[in-house]
């Protein structure tokens, strides 16, 4: 018997002048509701560069101490994007645009030193994108996940899971700005509902279990196995 897929979803603080993040409303609305058939925790992450306590990095790796996530779906605001962004790569290098929240503009630095200059999602990216698009919302990929906060997140996340095995798969996807954001910073991109995010964000998340439960027996530690079937 198939068990319950235990799935991490992590959002973002307000950031860049910002009183809202849509991927916080993301996180805290599946965690509120629920998703049907998963165990679903959420994490509200600061947007705080490095490895100090108060960073996003470390507010990951003690929320993956305690929950030893199948899957972890990072979300993040991109505010002149009008689509689902299922982002491709993360890459080793923090050079931010403007500064994070702690006040800190990074230039030029890896993400983890000796690590690998790059890292692969392992999300299933067209599963997801054809998923969101048949609920009715525009979604597409992206190339890398840029330079700032969104980008360690996801590039820590993988190097933990090629180091653990936990998570077992891990990405992130980029949404684009709430309509009350839009209306105060308007711009060429696509503003998108609070009820369009959820009905994307739900469709990805059924992409992501039919992946994790599809996934051939062999490419998954032990445990995950165990867990999942």
């Amino acid at each position: 018997m198939i068990g319950i897929p235990r799935i991490l979803v992590t959002g973002f603080e307000p950031f860049g002048g910002s009183l809202l993040n849509p991927a916080a409303l993301i996180a805290e609305g599946l965690a509120a509701e629920g998703v049907h058939g998963t165990m679903i925790r959420a994490e509200i992450l600061p947007v705080v560069g490095g490895v100090a306590p108060g960073s996003a990095r470390a507010a990951l790796d003690a929320v993956l101490a305690d929950f030893q996530a199948d899957a972890a779906i990072h979300f993040g605001e991109a505010h002149t994007r009008s689509e689902f962004s299922v982002e491709r790569v993360a890459i080793n290098l923090r050079d931010y645009r403007i500064a994070d929240n702690a006040g800190v503009c990074a230039e030029d630095t890896p993400v983890i030193h000796g690590a690998p200059s790059a890292h692969f999602t392992t999300l299933p990216v067209r599963g997801i994108v054809d998923a969101v698009r048949v609920a009715g919302i525009p979604a597409g990929t992206s190339l890398t996940a840029g330079t700032y906060i969104c980008n360690e997140v996801m590039f820590h996340s993988l190097e933990r899971s090629a180091a653990t095995g936990w998570p077992a798969i891990s990405g992130f996807i980029h949404v684009p700005q709430l309509e009350e954001q839009f209306a105060i910073r308007p711009n060429e991109a696509r503003p998108m509902s609070a009820h369009d995010l959820m009905i994307a964000s739900r469709a990805a998340i059924g992409a992501v279990i039919l992946h994790l439960r599809t996934m051939p027996r062999g490419t998954m530690p032990d445990r995950h196995r165990r867990r999942l079937g």
